[in-house]
């Protein structure tokens, strides 16, 4: 007798926490330090000043972005554990009128009301808490805020794509300087949306033209800052 192969299927929703904030803090470490960096060559600063500067946004960025994704993470860990408790009050103090919810769900999802009531009754004996966070709540294990992951994931990130910008800033000559981090900023841009693109598994050319765009224009706006400072000064 034939057996059907096992089918194994992996989605990108698994590992949308941790790649959402390593894109983010990535991105935002080439952005911003590259911007940095181009505002402040703009406005004719010397090679020490550029560099001393870029490290400082490194340091400052990663610490930064560190602390905001642990404390809007924990923000939306907080939501979902006191949303979990009403939960469980619920269930201890209306079994009942939670198992006419979870029915009504399952009926709007397309199931004909006795056998939504028969997958209700069957999940609420196995773990009502569960089967009530996951299709009432919308909370599932794998997309479950995560504060320390969050913030060590964005924080390490952002020091990497920091890291393009300053070591161009290293092994360029000060004539080129702008041009070449300009440059160097919108391939590694490119290459960073179209991988994030990738591994979620949406494509590649749009999640790379979106950040390149958006970084376009912030080396254009801090260039424009820095050359009127320069001027002015």
């Amino acid at each position: 007798m034939s057996r059907i192969p096992h089918h194994t299927e992996r989605h990108a929703m698994e590992r949308i926490g941790w790649l959402r904030a390593a894109v983010l803090g990535a991105n935002d470490g080439i952005v911003s330090t590259s911007s940095l960096i181009v505002g402040i060559a703009a406005a004719n600063a010397g090679h020490t000043a550029i560099l001393s500067a870029g490290v400082a946004g490194l340091v400052a960025g990663s610490l930064s972005m560190a602390a905001g994704e642990y404390v809007s993470v924990s923000s939306q860990a907080d939501t979902e554990q006191a949303d979990l408790e009403r939960e469980r009050r619920e269930l201890a103090d209306q079994p009942g009128a939670e198992l006419e919810e979870l029915t009504d769900i399952y009926v709007r999802r397309g199931l004909s009301p006795g056998l939504a009531r028969q997958v209700a009754v069957e999940l609420m004996a196995g773990d009502a808490l569960a089967a009530h966070s996951r299709d009432e709540l919308g909370i599932v294990e794998h997309l479950a805020a995560n504060p320390l992951q969050a913030a060590v994931t964005s924080a390490i990130t952002f020091a990497v794509g920091a890291a393009v910008p300053l070591l161009t800033v290293l092994l360029t000559p000060p004539s080129a300087l702008l041009p070449t981090t300009m440059v160097v900023t919108l391939v590694a841009l490119a290459v960073l949306g179209a991988l994030g693109g990738w591994t979620g598994g949406a494509g590649m050319v749009k999640p790379a033209l979106r950040v390149l765009l958006w970084g376009a224009i912030a080396m254009a706006v801090t260039f424009g800052v820095g050359l009127l400072f320069g001027q002015v000064v």
